[in-house]
């Protein structure tokens, strides 16, 4: 067997780390999971991605400049995902006036092939396969950790703040009202089932909470309803709550297996996305749920500290005779919107999510890093005098209207804030229209911090 065949990934340099003799001869394929909090901007990341990758000048200047040599569209093949349809998504953004796409509502994906390397160096094929990754599935890895109890008891301990209790009143009412030994029932696991859905629902639309669990019960996979999906969160004993048990543990189980699954368990490198100047605005409880799920979803993802997991979950597949999960070797969390806030207090939201996220402070650590970027740019930064003192601003034009509006929401902290902060809230964050498109999106998207996202997250290949 030739020596190449059994490289020391310790030793090797980071740049010449992936580079291998077959790269030359035959594609390499990377699948990178673009997956985020609700409301982050999801789908106009994946389209901006796309037309960053596909424009002419990203092949020639930016941070990409130069290793990159050609961009094109892979055929769909016969795999069993829908293509992201980037088209319809760009078309929106350049149409007249331009507006934000709907958001997706199922796993999707795209693939693009990538000639990389510059001269004298022959070219290397590379597939970059973009996986459009529900996040609310991404809130599902915490519960890995949890059993049934330890998820009734916090799920509880959360609807029962003040602050949401009135929204959850008919589930709260329903599930005080059965007996503490309630005996095994579909009937009652249905209603229960169906009055929390109902609630994680209310929970994201109107109160604009995020840490919203199962997360398959907003998103569920397609096809028909499992019985063992149906199931709520419980606090008393006897045989419903030891039918509710078996079912999540059973959905647990799901959740681990999708981990090894052709689907998800290729997923090589991840992107997190994240609206938390939006998360400041709605105030402290949304927040700091925002806080909780991005930790929780920070927490599960590091692989290097959880190896009883992937141990557990490398048996699980030897067990099935597949092949035992493939380590996430790089995730990137970035704090989406970042044009709603001027340049100076970019590097505040930056250092936010980073801290959220538990990242070095400054910079990354080789295996995840943390960002601000606005997907498609939608305001231009301007000085504002307010009250007789200039200020750091941006000027957009909110949707449906005609005329520019100057916005000031206020200082970005670069940390989770105390209770002095929440008593100057930020201001009101408009809904700006995007910025209209050169070329109608096939020369780019006029973006903050796409080049660096893609530049670091691929660095390993470029």
């Amino acid at each position: 067997m030739p020596n190449w065949a059994l490289p020391n990934w310790e030793t090797m340099s980071r740049s010449a780390r992936w580079l291998h003799p077959l790269d030359y001869v035959r594609p390499r394929v990377v699948r990178v999971g673009v997956t985020g909090l609700a409301r982050a901007g999801k789908t106009v990341l994946l389209t901006a991605l796309a037309a960053t990758l596909l424009a002419p000048d990203a092949l020639a200047s930016g941070a990409l400049g130069g290793r990159i040599r050609r961009v094109r569209i892979a055929p769909s093949g016969a795999g069993p995902l829908p293509r992201f349809d980037h088209v319809r998504h760009l078309a929106a953004l350049a149409a007249d006036a331009p507006h934000w796409p709907g958001r997706t509502n199922q796993v999707s994906l795209l693939a693009l092939d990538l000639e990389l390397g510059a001269p004298p160096l022959p070219p290397r094929q590379v597939r970059l396969e973009l996986l459009d990754y529900p996040g609310e599935w991404l809130l599902d890895l915490p519960l890995l950790g949890q059993s049934f109890a330890e998820f009734s008891r916090a799920t509880f301990a959360r609807l029962e703040q003040p602050q949401l209790a009135p929204l959850a009143r008919d589930f709260l009412a329903f599930a005080s009202g059965l007996p503490a030994r309630a005996a095994a029932d579909d009937t009652l696991a249905e209603a229960g089932h169906g009055l929390y859905r109902t609630l994680l629902r209310r929970l994201r639309d109107e109160a604009g909470m995020s840490l919203l669990q199962p997360g398959r019960f907003l998103m569920p996979a397609p096809g028909a309803t499992p019985p063992w999906e149906i199931f709520f969160p419980f606090r008393g004993g006897g045989g419903l709550a030891s039918l509710l048990e078996r079912r999540y543990d059973a959905y647990v189980q799901a959740v681990r297996e999708a981990l090894v699954s052709p689907l998800f368990g290729d997923m090589d490198r991840l992107i997190v996305l994240a609206d938390l100047l939006g998360a400041l605005h709605a105030g402290p409880v949304a927040f700091a749920d925002a806080q909780a799920a991005l930790s929780a979803a920070a927490e599960a993802l590091r692989w290097r500290g959880s190896w009883l997991e992937q141990a557990g979950s490398a048996m699980t597949a030897l067990a099935r005779l597949q092949m035992p999960p493939r380590v996430v070797r790089r995730v990137a969390f970035a704090a989406s919107k970042a044009d709603h806030v001027a340049e100076r207090q970019r590097g505040n939201l930056a250092q936010l999510v980073r801290s959220i996220a538990a990242l070095p402070a400054r910079g990354n650590d080789g295996h995840s890093a943390g960002f601000a970027i606005a997907s498609v740019r939608c305001t231009e930064d301007i000085v504002w005098a307010l009250d007789g003192h200039p200020v750091s601003a941006v000027r957009g034009r909110i949707l449906g209207e005609r005329q520019m509006t100057r916005s000031y929401p206020g200082e970005v902290p670069d940390r989770a804030p105390d209770a002095a902060f929440w008593a100057h809230p930020f201001l009101t964050l408009p809904e700006f229209e995007p910025m209209r498109l050169p070329g109608q999106g096939r020369l780019g998207v006029p973006n903050i911090g796409l080049e660096a996202l893609l530049a670091w997250l691929l660095e390993d290949l470029l």
